[in-house]
C-alpha cells in the first residue's frame, strides 16, 4: 500500500495511498483515512474528482478528504501513473 500523500493537522492526519491490487484498475483513484484505521474512503480522480465510498467518514470529513484531493488532484494523478508503470511514488507530506 503506497502512501501518496500524508496531510497533517493540529487535530487529525490524513492518509492517501494506493493499494496493491489497484495496479489491476484501470480509472485512477486513491483510498484515504484517518491515520491510525483501517477505515478508507474511496475517491475517483477521474474524469472528476468524487467520492466512490465514504467508508466510515463523516460527511464533513469526506468533504475535508475531497478538498484535499481536488487541490493536489495532478500530483495524485501523477503519482497514479508511476505506480501503474511499476515507477517509485513520491510521498508528499503537508503540515498546516
Amino acid at each position: 500500500m503506497p502512501k501518496v500523500l500524508v496531510y497533517i493537522t493540529a487535530h487529525i492526519t490524513w492518509i492517501f495511498l494506493f493499494w496493491g491490487t489497484d495496479v489491476n484498475e484501470n480509472r485512477a483513484h486513491v483510498h484515504v483515512g484517518k491515520k491510525g484505521t483501517d477505515e478508507l474512503c474511496k475517491i475517483w480522480l477521474e474524469p472528476n474528482v468524487s467520492i466512490e465510498n465514504g467508508g466510515s467518514l463523516t460527511d464533513k470529513q469526506q468533504m475535508q478528504v475531497l478538498d484535499l484531493a481536488i487541490t493536489y488532484h495532478q500530483e495524485l494523478l501523477r503519482q497514479w501513473k508511476h505506480f501503474k508503470t511499476g515507477q517509485k511514488i513520491r510521498l508528499i507530506t503537508i503540515k498546516k
